[in-house]
């Protein structure tokens, strides 16, 4: 079976599990309910005075309920996967899934919130208004530029951290991939040339958080659909309005002042990034042959790569990753959400930024050990992962002022560890007893 085979029967399996299982979360009561007197404490009369305790001190909301294990999941549904604007309702599947993985790896309640809204702060004023129901938001396949309007406004306004993780998810795996792609191949990232192809919301946050890490912005070339990011670009000053985060980064990168297509930014550099077009062959083969020796090359758009991973290698890549678990080194949000989410919510932190990001892209890149060129990033079966990148990211928020729960950094660990393994256990109990039935037959 080849890829294209291969993926195609990934899709068909897809909807036909989908039709059979109808949504893949559900939601349980967390309390013992063994008779009807129970409701005197879990509803009325007792729980008026929970609502007073909270009336008296809202910040009790995050110890009298649910909200300090809560997540909002919203998107508008502009930009789903590599599939494009499908709307809210064709959001929801790939809400469910994250919900589905938020509960699984990170032990979080994650409710999926698709939202039938199209001005961008019609969006934001929601999305506040749904503040007292949250410990924190993560967005969701959300349009650029309105991306980045939407998370700063949202970072700026709300009391909890929003996170949108089609940019900072994503360009925290890619950087912690490579970390050990570079640790591999002996480079340093002040000395090492990189070429982004695609000048979306993964690439622009994965840009800064390279930056933030040590990378030196004018050894970065970016490309867009018009060709590279450079100083001189016809549509520079249209760029300061339009989007003003591309802008940004165009006075800032490609030192050399590069010019034209994508085949002259990637000739002569050391990493490819791509999340662009999801079609193989939008990175030529030839292309790598032109890069330096020991080439990086993440191509990571869904569902299929800009290039197939054996021809990236066999002219010339040492190291290639692509955002599929069919192939080796998937560069995922996965590796990244749950821990991150955890680690936020047990510090109660009112917030995230870049320098969390990368305590906390270290911590999964480090997590390998003795990183290979075919594992350079963990795969979502290392458990132990997602409490370790909790902890990092707890004991960080604490360190930056975002905290409202300060502990240390063991302390987390246990914490998150606790919440993590029973979540499991509760999930494979109710396969083990049939509550989750088992995947149907399906005619190959």
């Amino acid at each position: 079976m080849n890829d294209g085979e291969r993926t195609a029967r990934f899709n068909r399996l897809a909807v036909e599990y989908s039709r059979y299982y109808k949504g893949k979360i559900r939601t349980l009561p967390s309390v013992p309910i063994n008779s009807l007197k129970d409701f005197s404490y879990w509803y009325t009369p007792g729980v008026s005075e929970v609502s007073m305790e909270i009336k008296r001190n809202p910040e009790e909301s995050f110890n009298l309920t649910g909200r300090w294990n809560s997540v909002g999941i919203v998107t508008d549904g502009t930009r789903v996967l590599g599939i494009g604007n499908v709307g809210p309702e064709a959001a929801m599947p790939v809400m469910e899934g994250k919900a589905m993985l938020f509960n699984l790896l990170g032990g979080v309640n994650a409710i999926p919130l698709p939202l039938r809204v199209s001005d961008r702060d019609h969006f934001i004023s929601v999305v506040k208004a749904l503040e007292p129901s949250f410990g924190g938001f993560n967005l969701e396949d959300i349009e650029s530029p309105k991306c980045f309007y939407v998370l700063k406004e949202l970072q700026e306004k709300l009391t909890i951290p929003a996170w949108h993780d089609d940019q900072l998810g994503t360009a925290c795996i890619i950087l912690a991939g490579l970390i050990n792609s570079m640790r591999i191949t002996g480079r340093k990232a002040q000395d090492t040339t990189l070429t982004l192809v695609g000048s979306g919301a993964a690439n622009i946050a994965a840009a800064h958080l390279l930056i933030e890490s040590g990378f030196e912005p004018k050894n970065i070339i970016m490309v867009d659909s018009k060709g590279i990011l450079d100083k001189e670009r016809d549509d520079l000053d249209s760029l300061m309005f339009s989007n003003p985060w591309k802008y940004e980064l165009a006075l800032i990168t490609n030192g050399e002042n590069r010019k034209g297509t994508m085949e002259n930014a990637i000739k002569g550099t050391d990493i490819i990034v791509s999340a662009a077009k999801a079609e193989p062959g939008t990175i030529k083969n030839e292309w790598i042959g032109e890069m330096n020796n020991d080439a990086i090359v993440f191509a990571l758009a869904n569902p299929l790569p800009e290039i197939w991973p054996q021809d990236a290698i066999d002219n010339g890549a040492k190291i290639v990753a692509t955002g599929r678990g069919d192939f080796p080194n998937q560069i995922n949000n996965s590796l990244v959400f749950p821990g991150v989410f955890r680690g936020m919510l047990d510090a109660r932190s009112r917030g995230v930024n870049f320098g969390i990001m990368v305590k906390a892209a270290q911590e999964i890149a480090n997590f390998v050990g003795a990183p290979q060129p075919d594992r350079i990033v963990p795969s979502m079966e290392d458990w132990e992962l997602y409490p370790q990148v909790a902890s990092t990211v707890a004991r960080a928020a604490v360190d930056e002022g975002f905290a409202r729960k300060p502990d240390s950094k063991e302390g987390y660990l246990k914490t998150a560890r606790e919440i993590i393994s029973t979540n499991r256990a509760m999930i494979e109990k109710s396969m083990d007893l049939g509550f989750i039935r088992k995947l149907p037959e399906v005619r190959e």
